[in-house]
């Protein structure tokens, strides 16, 4: 069974895939199920998929997916050209690295859902809450957080708490949470001083630390003071 939206509703769209398992032991990540929705939330796409290779555990307890519902799925390639059709919106340069018409691609996780459909997508297009500073652990910023917890204390409310998980699920949330990152201001983002902080209450630099900042050239300067991600609240366009 699939499902397909009318195309439209922004320049964004979510990604969500559910995963049985391949290989002898069960443990390889097999897709078999994908899920595409607009900034409005609207299902763009949204089917089961027949793998290349055999399932070897259908890890039914969270996926809720049977052999019936794979048996007259289309094969995983004629799946992945849909998906395909829907994020490019027409643009027939892809991948090249002019954005042209292709949608933002939002999940979490992107990586690991992309690398499971064997289907690549421009770096600069992509939206990963999974790896997007502001949203990973603050003890330990290369490890990310569960879209459960993100979904939890970001948005306020719970998503795969038992039972099957649907992808649409996981799509939405990982929609409201680029839309919710993408609306914050930036100066927050950053951490700098609110205006009504005092500048004497900015901690000071160490004695060995001033010295090595002043043998630093002025473009040193400039490319410590910027940050190492594209700030989503720059996208905004009522920012524009």
């Amino acid at each position: 069974m699939s499902r397909m939206g009318v195309r439209g509703g922004g320049d964004a769209g979510a990604l969500g895939c559910k995963m049985v398992g391949g290989g002898s032991d069960g443990t390889l990540d097999v897709c078999t199920r994908v899920c595409i929705v607009d900034e409005q939330e609207a299902i763009l796409y949204e089917s089961f998929m027949k793998p290349l290779i055999p399932v070897t555990h259908y890890r039914y307890e969270t996926t809720g997916i049977r052999p019936e519902h794979l048996r007259d799925a289309p094969m995983v390639k004629q799946a992945i050209r849909r998906v395909q059709d829907i994020l490019l919106n027409g643009e027939q340069s892809y991948p090249y690295s002019s954005r042209g018409a292709a949608r933002l691609l939002v999940g979490h996780g992107l990586e690991h859902d992309l690398d499971t459909l064997d289907m690549d997508y421009p770096a600069h297009l992509r939206r990963d809450t999974a790896t997007y500073p502001p949203l990973m652990k603050t003890s330990a910023r290369l490890m990310s957080n569960s879209v459960r917890y993100l979904t939890r204390s970001c948005l306020g409310y719970d998503i795969q708490t038992g039972g099957h998980h649907h992808p649409y699920d996981d799509c939405v949330a990982a929609m409201r949470l680029y839309r919710r990152m993408r609306a914050m201001s930036h100066l927050h983002l950053h951490g700098r001083p609110k205006d009504d902080e005092d500048e004497s209450t900015v901690k000071a630099f160490p004695a060995w630390r001033q010295r090595e900042l002043e043998r630093m050239s002025p473009e040193e300067l400039l490319a410590m003071s910027k940050p190492d991600y594209q700030c989503w609240c720059l996208e905004d366009v009522r920012r524009c």
